[in-house]
């Protein structure tokens, strides 16, 4: 007899300039689940916030109309943050007549790259729901989204970051100078400027002069109140490691991104390639043309780096390497990465699928765990205020 199908919600969108790289993403995750283990239930977020959910999110074409509320068959929804409701309500709101429908989920598939999503803003809605989720926690997603935050923690833990100068956007506006000046004597030209807590290059550029500088921090700061700046490294190239697991984490192949560019570029990351297939399009070197010695540094790198900020589920974790002098430099950690990185676990002989499958168990193995812990305890504080008042109580 055949297990019961699994009711796995996939959030996608949302108010983020990484928006369509999400679409697409997620369009990937639902075609690799198999149909006769999931009945997916797509959730879309609009660029304006507003929660949608139907079967035509299941088809790219859909988010090519001007107006998705003439698509048949489109819904408002919305995650109930009750634990008993353990699913999403359609739609949130009913007239006198209208009738609400309860549709319980057994896991959350969260796709939503950069902000409103990556940060941990989505997985404290389904920590509330106590719904099991794909992908890094809260800690673990807040802490790698701002670049500012995860440098200075892995620099406490002894991994190498590159040298940087961070700042918020009203400090800019108050004292630009100041900020130029600190950057040419602490870091010197070419330099890269990056909003803080986005992915996607988006925002990002590189500055050889002081004038360039505040042309592309001006720039930057649309899209984050927190900027960064950091020391360019010509000479480096880019290594990337896929990781998966909960406490134990298996690493796939790695890659050597080719760039035309300075950087890798949006258009790069994801439209480089025939028909713009996006990342697995893009010209890529795997396994990385390096040496065993380095491949086995990076990869235990990669998951102490991870392990650090309490990650799980998934990640990919993009390094910069100088392989002449065996220099090895963190760069980022994405807990979402575009296309899940399929085509690095494709590498390791896990097609699409078997990845849906087993960031599923994760998710579902990650929520037992939290299960253990206690959360309901009753204490006589509420007795004893009602009979001595509360005045003079402990705050």
């Amino acid at each position: 007899m055949s297990a019961a199908k699994q009711t796995v919600g996939v959030i996608f969108g949302s108010r983020s300039v990484e928006h369509d790289v999400s679409i697409v993403t997620a369009q990937q995750v639902m075609q690799a689940m198999r149909t006769d283990r999931y009945e997916v239930v797509p959730i879309y977020i609009s660029r304006d916030g507003r929660w949608l959910t139907g079967p035509t999110l299941r088809d790219l074409r859909t988010f090519q109309a001007d107006n998705l509320d003439e698509m048949m068959g489109m819904k408002e929804a919305i995650i109930s943050p009750s634990t008993p409701h353990h699913g999403i309500i359609v739609p949130p709101l009913s007239g006198r007549f209208g009738r609400n429908e309860l549709k319980r989920l057994d896991v959350v598939f969260p796709v939503l790259h950069g902000s409103h999503g990556e940060d941990g803003t989505i997985q404290g809605l389904l920590e509330l729901a106590d719904v099991p989720y794909v992908g890094a926690g809260v800690l673990a997603s807040a802490v790698t989204r701002d670049k500012v935050i995860f440098k200075a923690l892995m620099s406490h833990y002894g991994i190498p970051v590159v040298d940087h100068v961070g700042f918020t956007r009203q400090e800019w506006l108050r004292d630009a100078g100041a900020i130029v000046a600190r950057v040419a004597t602490e870091l010197g030209y070419p330099v890269f400027v990056k909003p803080a807590t986005l992915g996607s290059s988006i925002g990002v550029a590189k500055a050889d002069d002081a004038e360039e500088l505040r042309t592309y921090i001006d720039v930057a700061a649309n899209f984050d109140r927190r900027l960064l700046v950091e020391k360019a490294l010509t000479d480096a190239i880019e290594i990337n490691c896929a990781l998966m697991g909960n406490d134990a984490y298996k690493a796939a192949p790695l890659e050597q991104p080719v760039t035309w560019q300075e950087f890798l570029t949006y258009e790069e990351k994801y439209m480089r390639g025939e028909g713009g297939a996006g990342m697995k399009g893009a010209e890529r070197k795997i396994p990385a043309p390096i040496s065993d010695d380095l491949t086995q540094r990076i990869t235990q790198m990669a998951q102490d780096a991870f392990r650090a900020v309490d990650g799980r589920g998934m990640a990919r974790v993009d390094f910069l390497v100088r392989e002449a002098q065996g220099e090895i430099i963190l760069n980022e950690i994405n807990t979402i990465p575009g296309s899940l990185a399929f085509y690095l676990w494709q590498e390791a002989g896990m097609p699409a699928s078997q990845v849906v499958d087993e960031l599923i168990r994760l998710a579902v193995e990650a929520h037992a765990e939290k299960r253990k812990t206690t959360y309901n305890y009753k204490t006589g504080l509420i007795a004893h205020a009602a009979t001595r008042g509360l005045k003079g109580m402990k705050k």
